[in-house]
């Protein structure tokens, strides 16, 4: 969790296939901002492949790349912002959010925060990395992440959200080549994209376990806002 915090139970609001496939969305009318065509657009290609392994329905990708691309005649106004500040106990937060109306987006904010604390810019991200957040399974048996890592041109690796995933970390100008190289070295790559890593992250041992509850509570209430793209958290695993 000092990468990108999610919330446990796949039965939950946030991992819901329809919030996902919102944030999806959004993502790919961003990254096809810069053209349509998959096969010269390395951002929309990266969140083409994270849809389609999630099942998105070709129709919803489609429409959200032609519109993304201005080829509806629809106008697409999403503004890219970062919020930072404490989840309680001190716990550093990095919001990152995609939103058609700031008026509505920093009141909500505001709001959620109240039961932690609303940094000002730079208050927090300095405790963080910019970095490329590859997860990725073994695509056979005796796959080896570490020599993956290194022949792909990873910076490091650690256990990715879900068992038996790997979690392989690069420079941000880099994410396209190493989720590129990572298929060669045994990986099938599940998702790809840029995020923030806490250098120093609270160790949940120091807290009790309704301190964590607390903590665990408060992400989630701004994780299930929509327009929360995703939120990293300085938690340790």
């Amino acid at each position: 969790m000092g990468a990108q915090w999610k919330a446990k139970g796949k039965e939950l609001a946030a991992n819901a296939k329809g919030k996902l496939f919102g944030r999806l969305a959004k993502d790919i009318m961003i990254a096809a901002r810069n053209g349509a065509d998959p096969a010269s657009n390395a951002r929309l290609r990266l969140v083409v492949e994270q849809a389609r392994k999630v099942s998105m329905p070709k129709d919803t990708l489609e429409r959200a790349i032609k519109k993304g691309a201005g080829l509806t005649g629809d106008v697409v106004h999403y503004e890219h912002v970062i919020y930072e500040g404490f989840a309680p106990h001190r716990v550093p937060v990095m919001v990152e959010c995609l939103t058609d109306n700031l008026n509505r987006t920093a009141p909500e904010m505001r709001v959620l925060f109240r039961k932690g604390q609303l940094g000002t810019s730079g208050s927090v991200s300095w405790d963080f990395d910019h970095v490329g957040m590859i997860e990725a399974e073994p695509a056979a048996a005796g796959a080896d992440p570490e020599l993956a890592a290194i022949e792909a041109g990873a910076q490091d690796f650690e256990p990715g959200d879900e068992e038996g995933t790997t979690m392989f970390l690069t420079d941000a100008s880099d994410l396209d080549i190493v989720s590129r190289a990572l298929p060669a070295q045994g990986f099938t790559v599940l998702s790809a994209k840029l995020g923030y890593k806490a250098k120093n992250p609270v160790d949940p041992a120091s807290l009790s376990a309704a301190d964590l509850e607390e903590v665990e509570a408060f992400l989630a209430a701004i994780d299930a806002n929509d327009d929360v793209q995703n939120v990293f958290a300085g938690l340790g695993a």
